[in-house]
C-alpha cells in the first residue's frame, strides 16, 4: 500500500525514551527539521505542526509508556507538503474524528480541528502485528516560490 508521505523526498526519524522530556526534544527537532527542510517560522502551519506534534507525543507518553519504552517520529516532507507519524506500541488506537466530536480528550480533539483547519488530513495506522500504531498528520506548505526549489 502507498502512503501518502511515501511520495515525499525528505526523511528524518527521531526515537526516544517514552517519557516527559520526550515532547521538548520530539518539538526542537521538528524545529530543526523544518528549517533544514526550508521551511520557516512564517510558514503558515509551522506553529500549528509544532503543537499537534506535542500533543501526539504528550499522549504517547502519558497513555502508552506502560507498554512502549520508546515514542519514534517519523518526518517526510516535499515541496508542498510536510507530514509526521507519531509511533508508540501500546495496541490502543484512538478515533480521531469521534475525538473531536465527542470531546473525548481535548488533545486529540485539537489535533484535528489544528489539522483540518490548515486543509491537511490524520489517520491512525496500526502495525501490522496490532501491538502498536501510529497517528499521521499530514499538512500543506504554502511556501513561496524561492523556497520551494530546495
Amino acid at each position: 500500500m502507498i502512503r501518502p508521505h511515501d511520495s515525499l523526498p525528505y526523511r528524518h526519524v527521531l526515537t526516544l525514551p517514552t517519557m516527559g522530556s520526550a515532547v521538548r526534544i520530539a518539538r526542537e527537532t521538528t524545529e530543526q527539521v523544518l528549517a533544514e527542510w526550508g521551511v520557516g517560522p512564517q510558514e503558515p502551519c509551522t506553529g500549528p505542526a509544532l503543537l499537534i506534534l506535542s500533543e501526539l507525543v504528550a499522549n504517547s507518553v502519558r497513555h502508552a509508556a506502560v507498554l512502549s519504552p520508546n515514542v519514534t517520529v517519523i518526518f517526510a516532507g516535499g515541496p508542498d507538503a510536510f507530514a509526521f507519524g507519531v509511533h508508540d506500541r501500546h495496541p490502543y488506537r484512538p478515533a480521531l474524528y469521534t475525538s473531536a466530536v465527542a470531546g473525548a480528550g481535548r488533545g486529540l480533539a485539537t489535533v484535528v480541528e489544528l489539522t483540518l483547519e490548515l486543509g491537511g488530513s490524520a489517520v491512525v495506522r496500526g502495525d501490522a502485528d496490532e501491538g502498536g500504531k501510529s497517528i499521521w498528520v499530514t499538512l500543506p506548505l504554502q511556501r513561496s516560490g524561492a523556497s520551494r526549489d530546495r
